[in-house]
């Protein structure tokens, strides 16, 4: 369903981050706003582009003359995926707030498996690919599993212990839990997930992780290497940030 008031809140914002997304971003959407026409609940997509410097915004503006649900954020230079998550968070008039990823590894009826746990009261729903009942479709290079399994380990004995994925980039939020936690986020770049969702606990949000069907893309433009080696430096500076309480000022 289709809301037509850009004033009236609605049930979900589905929000996209994009830099320089051109060769994705168009089927995505497609694919986004088919579903969500079919659903009985009142929905936007929120794309915010990070600077790109290919037609990424034409794209969406293409889109949006038969997309009425289809919003354009934009930031004013490139920041990072963090920041453009928080910046079209806080842009968000939805009851829940999506957040996923521009290649679709994650497909948006996804969203059905994470949606009933909210009823259940939870606050945080956030789809996984370590859970039993995850599927797979086409996995990552074995480098990059190892350094993610590594990763993972890491976060958990420092900050989200329990937590099996903490950077499948599908996750929900009630409105009141992403207006509390995305103003506080201090990582603007990859890995901002593991942070955002230190702060949730920090503040008291119930957390649920989901096993979602899932597929590497293998289009990305960083080097995993780094993000691994910076990740270990911002899994540092959340723990600090835990321990000081800097998360409930």
């Amino acid at each position: 369903m289709i809301n037509s008031n850009p004033d009236k809140q609605i049930d979900l914002s589905v929000i996209i981050p994009a830099y320089n997304e051109e060769n994705v971003l168009g089927d995505t959407l497609v694919d986004v706003y088919q579903f969500l026409l079919k659903q009985p609940f009142t929905s936007e997509i929120i794309i915010v582009d990070d600077g790109s410097t290919d037609s990424t915004r034409e794209i969406v503006k293409q889109k949006k003359q038969v997309m009425e649900n289809l919003r354009l954020v934009e930031n004013e230079s490139n920041q990072g995926k963090g920041y453009s998550v928080a910046h079209g968070a806080m842009e968000a008039r939805g009851k829940y707030v999506l957040f996923m990823d521009a290649d679709n590894a994650t497909r948006i009826d996804e969203i059905a498996k994470l949606l009933p746990y909210f009823r259940q009261g939870y606050h945080i729903v956030i789809g996984s690919r370590a859970m039993p009942e995850s599927i797979i479709r086409v996995p990552q290079p074995w480098i990059r599993r190892i350094l993610g399994k590594m990763g993972n380990i890491l976060i958990q004995s420092l900050v989200l212990w329990g937590i099996k994925d903490t950077q499948c980039g599908f996750k929900c939020f009630t409105k009141e839990a992403a207006k509390s936690i995305f103003p506080k986020q201090k990582i603007k770049g990859w890995v901002f997930d593991m942070e955002t969702l230190a702060i949730g606990k920090q503040l008291g949000f119930r957390i649920k992780e989901v096993g979602i069907t899932w597929t590497d893309i293998s289009k990305t433009k960083l080097s995993f290497t780094k993000v691994y080696l910076k990740a270990i430096g911002d899994v540092i500076k959340v723990k600090w940030n835990v321990i000081t309480g800097k998360y409930k000022k």
